[in-house]
């Protein structure tokens, strides 16, 4: 559609009328298939164009098509505030007939009048969580407390599982570590026989700078392997995952989706928490120790 569009149609005697009642608007227009005139009120704040124009169509099963355009003849979106359009004069096209309608100008609200407006607002918006909030909370906090059952059930034969599997993982990590302390107690008891009963220190003086360069060079290797310095307790850490990994691997053990079901859980009680927190619930607050 274009500019021109509007002067397509014949124009009638204006048979639309917009008046205020009550603060609200009421558009009044004839109904093609039935001849009659008929009214409709407006809820301007939250109508929308596309709710008005179902309505007058819902009125009257005749009418085929019902659109509006602004004056200049660019056709007004059905998502758009019916307050938004009683502010300027628009055109009506109900099948071919098209209506020019002109809202009245409202007067304008003075300040005290407005902020009395907006107060009353604000008073029936706190009416309305007063009287709904609770109920809001307890269907959401049983909402809560059956998805927390739920990850539990599923989480339980996974976490029993993993216990065993740490468990193995640990011990075979812990052997490790036995076993190291045990080359190194042989290592260092074979040097001092070597030393002090088959050959003097002169001899084995290179022997000890080899095997301590050799050390330090499995130890740069492990650095550009893993990128990390070898720290025991890391080292450590690092042995017992790779038990675990291999070992959950073996059981065909999840460990994505033991994970998120973890997430999800954690994600769940911080949410009920939240919830049952005395701003949420309205309830006195007291005093906290704690400020962390």
């Amino acid at each position: 559609y274009n500019a021109t569009f509007s002067l397509s149609f014949p124009f009638l005697p204006p048979e639309v009328t917009v008046n205020y009642r009550h603060g609200l608007p009421v558009i009044t227009l004839m109904l093609p298939t039935r001849s009659e005139r008929c009214q409709f009120t407006v809820k301007p704040v939250v109508t929308t164009v596309g709710a008005f124009l179902q309505d007058v169509q819902r009125e009257d099963k005749g009418i085929e098509r019902a659109e509006v355009f602004a004056t200049d003849g660019s056709k007004v979106s059905n998502a758009t505030l019916m307050e938004v359009l009683l502010m300027n004069d628009f055109k009506l096209v109900i099948n071919n007939t098209a209506y020019s309608v002109s809202p009245p100008v409202k007067d304008k609200l003075s300040i005290e009048h407005a902020t009395e407006m907006e107060d009353i607002k604000s008073l029936v918006h706190r009416l309305f969580v007063a009287l709904h909030l609770e109920d809001h909370q307890i269907r959401k906090e049983r909402e809560l407390l059956q998805k927390l059952d739920h990850l539990k059930g599923e989480l339980l034969p996974l976490e029993q599982m993993k216990a065993k599997i740490m468990d193995s993982a640990d011990a075979k990590t812990s052997r490790l570590l036995w076993v190291g302390l045990a080359l190194m107690s042989t290592q260092g008891g074979a040097l001092a026989w070597l030393t002090w009963w088959v050959y003097s220190w002169d001899i084995m003086e290179p022997v000890t700078y080899f095997i301590t360069y050799g050390s330090a060079m499995a130890f740069y290797a492990y650095f550009v392997l893993t990128k990390q310095d070898y720290i025991y307790p890391h080292a450590k850490d690092r042995q017992l995952l790779h038990y675990f990994y291999r070992k959950s691997k073996k059981q065909r053990f999840n460990v994505e989706r033991y994970n998120k079901l973890k997430d999800d859980l954690a994600e769940a009680e911080e949410s009920l928490r939240r919830l049952r927190q005395p701003l949420h619930l309205r309830l006195p607050i007291q005093e906290i120790n704690d400020k962390d």
